[in-house]
């Protein structure tokens, strides 16, 4: 089939895309020639003719030239810079035409006419295979430099990265290592020659827990992903704490690789230890000696007659029943920040508010509390939510000074998968410096005098949330909770 250049043409000749057959180009004037040429050619590739140089900017796979057209393209093929073969052949009389010693700069073979048809797509299909395995090494080549420029990147962004990189290869003895970054050389001191060929059990020590090395070998070895925080060592002997992550590389069904990403967080572990020990001093230190204060200062009250007891006896107490008040509130917020978070089982926040609330006017039976909440399931997977509610309505009743205090709690979800929580007052509002705490952090001169922000800025920071607190219109505080749902 023939193709006059600059007319579409979707299929070829046995109805495959055009677009991936050869293309020969038949660069010759209407005639015989050309059209046995086309004949020939035709059930094997594309044949496209032309006589306009124009169109050798167009794409072919082999460019066929007429003897009395070759003058008119030799130009162009001098100023082509394909680095890819591309084939013309010469047609040519069988006596004149063209010298041998001049066409051959410009052309890859050279066929005297008359030639039969067998020998004609032979030399064509030799100089068209020739070309496609051109084609096919290019792309190739392109393809291995992009993937090799692939992998370099991947490479230094590896090594950049702000966390130890470990690769192992569980075919080899031992799931040795086969690859660490540079962060990893910074962590531990090895160099990479001193780790290569050793695992992860090497960077263990005396101090390391056996439970946990043993969870972790456990699950590596049933191809699982896996998170602890485990005792390594130092190239010199230093004890850290790192918080290691593993998790298998699977080509398919089968593992080829683990990958582990480590984290030192020594300094974590200790402030969390110095935490234990202050939690604990408040629990119990603290509990136990402000029961000695109101033992001795019971004991004074005997010795006064009733009625006239000192004034400073009544201070005492009350500083001490705020003592242990406020050690009893740093221990349940311990408890609730450090199982507040993500949680597998969701709640329908909207009932659970519902039994809430009821619970609470039985605490506070002169307050007022009123719940407007949506007609269907609000769930959510928030560990810790539903004290965070708690101790914003608590708060509410406690500092509002009126004899009935009057609280609305509104449940809305949003169409972006959100939940609202909002707690509204009418009380004399949340003063500024304690929100001012909770945006630039405690310090000496500026502190909040409310745990209670705090347990909410945290649980609802924690599930990846927002606090906030403005002001209601009718005067009073709303302070408002917002996390996703879990649907």
């Amino acid at each position: 089939m023939t193709h006059e250049l600059g007319r579409e043409e979707t299929t070829g000749h046995d109805g495959t895309d055009a677009d991936t057959e050869p293309r020969v180009l038949l660069f010759m004037r209407a005639g015989r020639n050309r059209e046995l040429l086309a004949t020939a050619l035709g059930d094997r590739y594309r044949v496209e003719t032309t006589t306009d140089p124009a169109d050798l900017e167009r794409p072919f796979d082999c460019c066929v030239v007429g003897d009395d057209e070759f003058g008119r393209i030799t130009e162009h093929i001098e100023t082509r810079d394909d680095d890819i073969f591309l084939p013309f052949v010469l047609l040519v009389p069988a006596t004149g035409g063209s010298t041998e010693a001049a066409v051959w700069t410009y052309v890859d073979d050279v066929i005297e006419l008359p030639v039969e048809r067998a020998e004609l797509r032979t030399r064509i299909g030799n100089l068209i295979e020739r070309r496609l395995t051109a084609l096919e090494l290019d792309s190739r080549s392109r393809q291995l430099e992009q993937t090799a420029a692939d992998l370099r990147l991947k490479e230094r962004a590896m090594d950049e990265a702000p966390v130890g990189i470990v690769i192992t290869d569980p075919d080899r003895d031992g799931n040795p290592i086969v690859y660490v970054n540079e962060r990893f050389e910074a962590i531990t001191g090895y160099d990479r020659s001193e780790v290569l060929g050793r695992n992860f059990r090497s960077l263990q020590g005396e101090d390391t827990d056996p439970e946990t090395a043993q969870y972790l070998h456990e699950r590596i070895r049933a191809a699982e992903p896996v998170s602890v925080d485990i005792v390594n060592y130092h190239k010199n002997g230093e004890r850290m704490w790192v918080k290691l992550d593993v998790a298998p590389v699977r080509d398919g069904d089968v593992v080829t690789n683990f990958v582990g990403f480590q984290t030192e967080i020594t300094d974590r572990k200790l402030r969390e230890r110095q935490l234990e020990v202050l939690n604990r001093v408040l629990s119990h230190n603290l509990k136990n000696k402000m029961n000695v204060i109101e033992g001795h200062v019971t004991l004074l009250e005997a010795e006064f007659e009733e009625g006239a007891e000192s004034p400073s006896l009544e201070t005492i107490r009350n500083a001490a029943a705020d003592l242990m008040g406020l050690a009893e509130s740093v221990r349940e917020t311990e408890h609730v920040i450090s199982t507040a978070g993500a949680s597998r089982t969701p709640i329908d926040l909207s009932s659970h508010v519902v039994g809430l609330v009821d619970m609470l006017e039985d605490r506070y039976p002169d307050a007022t509390i009123t719940v407007t909440r949506p007609d269907e399931p609000c769930p959510v997977g928030v560990t810790g939510l539903l004290a965070a509610v708690e101790e914003a309505v608590e708060n509410a009743v406690k500092h509002d000074e009126s004899p009935t205090p009057s609280v609305e709690v509104r449940i809305a979800k949003r169409p972006d998968g959100w939940v609202d929580i909002e707690v509204e007052d009418e009380g004399p509002g949340i003063p500024a410096a304690e929100l001012e705490v909770l945006e630039g952090g405690e310090t000496p001169l500026n502190h909040a005098e409310r745990l209670g922000l705090w347990l909410i800025y945290w649980v609802v920071t924690k599930a990846g949330g927002r606090f906030a607190v403005s002001e209601a219109e009718g005067g009073g505080s709303v302070v408002t909770l917002s996390v996703p749902t879990a649907e």
